[in-house]
């Protein structure tokens, strides 16, 4: 029974990461660019705030975080079907994001190209909330804007453009391959050297505070010795 409330909690959040992307596509499919690609960030940080769970920012963490094969289906799951209702709901409020969602639709292939582009909006996205979890949004607020200004494909956020448009297409699956790929390359190549940069800086702070606890130690003792002799 706890099992089945963990999935549940699992499906609850995806769905509010879906939401909030939802939203931020919303923006981008009403105005376009140049404004719209840094409001769609807000998806991304209200995602990474709320601890949400949002399949192009897990799936880089599979082995880093540990994450069940099981648990990150889920939420890929949960993402797409939540993600397609809420673009069919949009949809209803404007007839002008249908539009421009139908069209940029259309320009959608099966390709090598899409899935590399797919691929590259995974590592950005990897990186995007690798420098969240630094302490820092730069990566969130530069990195949103960036692929969405270089065309690449994000498959949760085209899900929801595909409901907005009422449609489907089978780019949806290069676009979920080319995120995780390109989320499990980022990692390869830059999370595995900046989680060793980060615990080695961690264990020399450890050792730093341990040495500075000896001496304040060894200070207080040597100052209670002190007291001693001279009350003797």
């Amino acid at each position: 029974m706890n099992k089945f409330w963990q999935y549940i909690n699992l499906i609850r959040l995806s769905a509010g990461a879906s939401l909030l992307i939802g939203l931020g596509n919303y923006v981008l499919l009403k105005i376009g660019e140049p404004i719209g690609p840094f409001l769609f960030a807000f998806g991304l940080l209200g995602v990474c705030v709320m601890g949400l769970n949002l399949f192009t920012g897990k799936c880089g963490y599979l082995i880093q975080d540990k994450i069940k094969i099981i648990d990150l289906l889920l939420i890929l799951i949960a993402n797409l079907i939540f993600g397609y209702a809420i673009g069919v709901i949009f949809s209803l409020l404007d007839e002008t994001i249908v539009a421009n969602a139908t069209a940029k639709v259309a320009t959608w292939d099966y390709s090598w190209t899409f899935f590399l582009k797919a691929a590259a909006c995974g590592a950005i996205m990897y990186l995007a909330v690798e420098l969240y979890r630094r302490g820092t949004v730069l990566g969130i607020l530069a990195g949103v804007p960036l692929f969405i200004f270089c065309g690449f494909q994000h498959s949760i956020a085209n899900i929801i453009t595909l409901g907005v448009a009422t449609s489907f297409s089978w780019t949806i699956i290069l676009a979920i391959l080319g995120n995780f790929v390109g989320s499990m390359v980022a990692w390869l190549v830059a999370g595995n050297l900046c989680s060793d940069d980060l615990k080695s800086s961690r264990r020399t702070a450890t050792s730093g505070r341990t040495a500075a606890a000896r001496k304040t130690s060894a200070t207080r003792r040597a100052a209670r010795g002190t007291s001693e002799n001279s009350a003797n």
